[in-house]
């Protein structure tokens, strides 16, 4: 007999990273957030279409919003609904978790940075970073070490193939 297959085998699957967020801020803490989504957003993001570079999240009135994300709709999306790309999505959060990223913004100046969005189950999920931006030296400062952990790995890997 053959085995039943998982509906789900994806599980946890990333949908997108900004790795311009962790070039450009010190990460401190970082959230999950669920995001409001409309339908035709969700199967714009099945395929994969989504830019979230240039975004950001903020507060305001008390809940915190998604800013600049791209969510460009698939061609065979309704033909009834106005699809608005670039729209300020809801975060959902707890209201605690909401009343420190608002006394952390307000008081010490941190920046609201999404540096991933996923899959948990069937629900779109974003990390919320409470992020400082870099001077240019840390900036410099991160390119060396990370150059020089990859002239590590080659020296190692060399090293072992010659033993």
């Amino acid at each position: 007999m053959a085995k039943a297959k998982d509906k789900d085998t994806k599980g946890g699957g990333t949908i997108a990273l900004n790795k311009r967020a962790r070039f450009e801020y010190h990460i401190d803490q970082r959230f999950e957030a669920g995001v409001a989504l409309q339908g035709w957003e969700l199967k714009a993001l099945r395929a994969g279409r989504i830019n979230f570079g240039d975004s950001y999240a903020v507060v305001l009135k008390n809940e915190i919003f998604l800013v600049g994300a791209s969510i460009p709709p698939l061609i065979s999306a309704s033909t009834h609904v106005i699809a608005e790309d670039r729209r300020t999505r809801k975060l959902l959060l707890h209201r605690k978790e909401i009343d420190q990223l608002v006394g952390a913004v307000e008081r010490k100046g941190y920046t609201l940075v999404p540096t991933a969005m996923y899959w948990k189950g069937n629900k779109v999920k974003v990390e919320i970073g409470l992020a400082r931006g870099k001077q240019e030296h840390d900036k410099r400062d991160t390119e060396k070490q990370r150059d020089w952990q990859i002239e590590k790995q080659r020296t190692m890997r060399s090293h072992n193939r010659a033993a």
